[in-house]
C-alpha cells in the first residue's frame, strides 16, 4: 500500500512535536512496597518531524509502549525514548505520562487501612546532546489557616489543598517519599477513610500546626533541598479556599538544572 506519510513537503516547514495525546493504557510502574503497582496512565508521545516529511506512522509509538507497559520504571524511560528516535529516526523523542498511584494509609487512631491515590506524572526528552526526566507528585493537604486562628475567639477556616512536587533526580527518589514530605509540611495529611476518633485527631492536629500555602511550599523545599539524590525542584501549593471566592497559591523553585 502507499505510504502517504512518507510523501515529500514541499512547505519547508519542520514541527517540533508530532504524536499521540491523550491515550488511556494500562501501565505497570515501580512499587516501594510490592515492587510493580498495575494502574491507567494518560499517555502522551512525540517525536519531531523534518520539513521533507509529510507525516509520521502513528502506530510505530503504540508500538514502542506496548513493548514497555509492564516496565514503566522510571529507569526505563531513557531506553523507551531510544527505541521511540529509533522507530522514527528522529532527532528528538518525548513521553508523558500521567496517572494515579495507590497508596494503602493506616488512620492515626482506629488504626483501619484504606487506599489512598496520589496523581502521579513521568515526562521525558531525549535527543542526540541530553536526556531529560521530570517525576512529578500530586498530593492532598489539609491547611488551617494562621490568620484565621489568630484573629478568631473559637475555630479558624481550614480547607484542602494539593501539593505538587516536581523534581529531576541524580538517584532514585520513591513516590513515596515525596507524599511523605509534602504530607509532614502541611498542617494535616488527608484520608480517604475517617472514623470519629482520626477526624478529632486530624482536627486537632491541624489547628496545632497552623499553616499558609506559603508555609507549605517553604517547608517542602527545605527537605528536598537536604536530599542529595534531587538536583531540581519545583513546588506548587494550592488551596481550595472555604471562606474566598479564590484560591490561594504558593510556587518555590530550585535554581540548579
Amino acid at each position: 500500500m502507499k505510504d502517504v506519510q512518507s510523501e515529500i513537503d514541499t512547505r519547508e516547514i519542520p514541527l517540533h512535536k508530532v504524536g499521540i495525546k491523550e491515550l488511556l493504557y494500562p501501565i505497570r510502574v515501580l512499587d516501594r512496597k510490592n515492587k510493580y503497582q498495575s494502574t491507567v496512565a494518560k499517555v502522551n508521545m512525540f517525536v519531531d518531524l523534518p520539513k521533507e516529511f509529510r507525516g509520521t506512522h502513528m502506530s510505530r509509538f503504540i508500538e514502542v509502549l506496548e513493548r514497555h507497559r509492564n516496565t514503566m520504571a522510571i529507569q526505563n524511560i531513557e531506553k523507551i525514548l531510544n527505541e521511540i528516535r529509533k522507530a522514527f529516526s528522529a532527532s528528538t523523542s518525548h513521553i508523558e505520562l500521567r496517572f494515579p498511584y495507590f497508596l494503602k494509609k493506616k488512620t492515626p487512631v482506629s488504626g483501619i487501612e484504606s487506599y489512598m491515590n496520589y496523581e502521579c506524572a513521568l515526562i521525558g526528552l531525549k535527543n542526540e546532546r541530553k536526556f531529560d526526566l521530570i517525576v512529578e507528585v500530586s498530593i492532598p493537604i489539609h491547611n488551617l489557616c494562621p490568620c484565621s486562628k489568630e484573629i478568631s475567639k473559637e475555630g479558624a477556616h481550614n480547607q484542602r489543598g494539593i501539593a505538587k512536587i516536581s523534581v529531576r533526580m541524580k538517584k532514585l527518589v520513591w513516590f513515596e517519599e515525596l507524599i511523605n514530605v509534602a504530607e509532614v509540611s502541611a498542617s494535616a495529611p488527608v484520608f480517604s477513610l475517617l472514623k470519629r476518633e482520626d477526624e478529632k485527631y486530624i482536627t486537632e492536629k491541624a489547628y496545632e500546626n497552623p499553616r499558609f500555602v506559603e508555609d507549605v511550599a517553604r517547608e517542602i523545599a527545605l527537605l528536598l533541598k537536604k536530599d542529595n539524590r534531587i538536583k531540581w525542584f519545583r513546588v506548587e501549593v494550592e488551596n481550595f479556599e472555604s471562606i474566598h471566592n479564590h484560591n490561594a497559591y504558593a510556587c518555590v523553585e530550585s535554581n540548579g538544572i
